[in-house]
């Protein structure tokens, strides 16, 4: 994989720089973030630069904005006059247990997570499907399909992008657009770590392997669905998760 236009939203921290990491050689990066005070971009481009990025753009971009996210990628094709991948990343959390989850938690989450994931798809497809060629992906979670206590917006957001990711397979294949999944299970980043001993071990437990998993895990599954070795590969959901879901 070489040459390609690669968008990854929420693509400058935790699972989303790694997957930058991961697809960096020989393409243009286009990473997405949503802090306007983001001071981190010389230093993340000289990264991506020494993995052998051809060029890498940072863009604070909100993708559930309609507006902003058609200016985005109205940019990027006049910019490069192609998107060849596309990695749905970004994703928030609003917890708290149903009977206490608010509307707005509930709208929120679902609005970034699983609109904001058809709707970027929904615009880079077009261009994909003049070009017969693309591959978008979408970061699920294993809670997607096992549910987890005080998370029904987040699960329901990442159960929700299953069936986005079968739809539009189905509805891009015949223009050689390939779309699939990953479904991170327990992974190691900064918000895991805030968790005490005592939690860690409780998940530790659950996981048949007896470990988390790192960034580059997801970020390695990302990287084969996004090369042509998966050509063959459509509406598929790629589990990463040491056993946890089987």
């Amino acid at each position: 994989m070489a040459n390609k236009v690669v968008i990854i939203t929420g693509g400058t921290r935790g699972i989303g720089k790694a997957i930058a990491m991961a697809l960096a050689d020989g393409n243009t990066l286009v990473l997405t973030h949503t802090n306007p005070n983001f001071t981190g971009d010389a230093a993340l481009i000289s990264e991506l630069r020494e993995k052998g990025a051809k060029e890498v753009i940072i863009k604070v971009w909100l993708v559930q904005d309609e507006t902003a996210s058609q200016n985005a990628v109205a940019e990027i094709i006049a910019s490069y006059g192609r998107i060849d991948v596309l990695v749905n990343n970004a994703g928030i959390t609003r917890d708290n247990l149903s009977l206490r989850l608010s509307k707005e938690d509930w709208d929120k989450v679902l609005e970034v997570n699983l609109f904001g994931a058809f709707l970027v798809s929904r615009l880079c497809a077009k261009h994909m499907l003049k070009a017969r060629y693309g591959r978008i992906i979408n970061l699920s979670s294993v809670v997607g399909f096992s549910g987890n206590p005080g998370q029904a917006n987040y699960s329901a957001s990442k159960a929700g992008l299953i069936g986005l990711t079968k739809t539009l397979a189905l509805e891009y294949a015949s223009r050689g657009v390939t779309v699939n999944a990953v479904a991170p299970g327990f992974i190691s980043t900064d918000m895991t770590e805030k968790l005490s001993q005592e939690q860690k071990a409780a998940y530790l437990e659950k996981i048949p392997l007896k470990s988390f998993g790192s960034p580059d895990d997801v970020a390695n599954a990302i990287a084969f669905l996004a090369s042509d070795k998966a050509s063959y590969i459509t509406g598929q959901t790629l589990h990463v998760n040491g056993g946890l879901y089987l």
